[in-house]
């Protein structure tokens, strides 16, 4: 298979496992790329992207832009904050105007889940999402898996645990989705009150013990608390978190092996982890940064591919 089987990147969930094999092989070229003294390559120098952001972001927008740059598209980046959706304009004029500039791919952040499935029903372009909400992001599991992939060759039978808020993660969804595709056991962690309803369904184990967890994996995912989803209080305080959920160095002395750590960004240090941790050889967190870049780089040539338009 040399050929993605979407025409977009909506969710881990229209996936198939040759896809990831594909978009990692094609992120392994790319690595080597953006290692070279000249990071540049022309393959999209016909193709332009816009980048639709409706929610803040720093490493998933900046990683964006970066691979299309890398790889010679011209970018077209988009502020909610001044745009016409602040006079009315609906989301699907807004993006039918920017393709009217004869922009040929888009990549979308935005707050509501299902916000890029439903783009993609409407427009003609190839869309890409960067985060829909609570739902999914993609590109951020394609990237944790690859770089998972990476530390232990095959994540097949793998341990992995997902600790944190659960509930308001869009990355626990899509690393659920993308570990068991890969065959990967997945454990989820947090206290209860952040524990989605039916999420044993997607066939992950449950827990709310964060010891045995640690003790249990061979890696860890440790999600920050999204306090700006929150409505309501999930836990008396982020000191009480800290001191049930948080990762600190004296929890990774206590293990009877090590294990690799895995942080999605951004990390509120102290809280869900601590600076000693963060910053030790376990943790591949600034890996999975750089691996970011190959991996957009991956999906936006291989979506590209998939356009009548020639790229190198």
């Amino acid at each position: 298979m040399n050929t993605l089987s979407v025409s977009h990147l909506l969710g881990i969930k229209y996936l198939q496992e040759e896809d990831l094999h594909l978009i990692f092989e094609t992120a392994t070229h790319f690595k080597e790329v953006i290692n070279r003294p000249i990071k540049k390559v022309p393959s999209l120098r016909d193709i332009t992207i816009a980048n639709l952001f409706f929610e803040n972001s720093t490493r998933t927008k900046l990683s964006f832009e970066l691979a299309e740059k890398r790889l010679s598209a011209d970018v077209l980046n988009f502020s909610a904050n001044q745009s016409s959706l602040k006079k009315g304009e609906t989301l699907v004029d807004t993006v039918n105007n920017i393709l009217a500039m004869k922009v040929d791919m888009v990549v979308i952040r935005h707050p509501d889940p299902g916000a890029a499935h439903f783009l993609s029903k409407r427009v003609k372009s190839c869309i890409i999402n960067a985060g829909d909400g609570t739902h999914e992001h993609p590109s951020q599991a394609l990237l944790d898996a690859f770089s998972l992939q990476e530390k232990f060759g095959d994540l097949s039978g793998k341990r992995i645990a997902i600790v944190g808020d659960i509930l308001h993660s869009r990355v626990a969804l899509s690393n659920i989705y993308a570990l068991k595709m890969l065959g990967a056991k997945v454990k989820v962690c947090a206290p209860k009150s952040l524990i989605p309803k039916h999420i044993d369904s997607l066939g992950v184990e449950v827990s709310s013990d964060f010891k045995q967890t640690l003790n249990w994996c061979d890696a860890v995912n440790m999600l920050r608390v999204q306090n700006e989803r929150m409505e309501l209080n999930y836990f008396p305080s982020s000191r009480e978190y800290s001191q049930s959920y948080g990762l600190t160095n004296e929890l990774m002395k206590e293990l009877r092996k090590e294990i690799i750590i895995l942080h999605p960004g951004p990390i509120n240090r102290g809280v869900e982890i601590s600076s000693e941790v963060a910053d030790s050889d376990q943790a591949i967190i600034l890996d999975q940064v750089e691996n970011g870049v190959a991996i957009r780089m991956a999906i936006i040539y291989l979506l590209a591919s998939k356009l009548n338009i020639s790229i190198g």
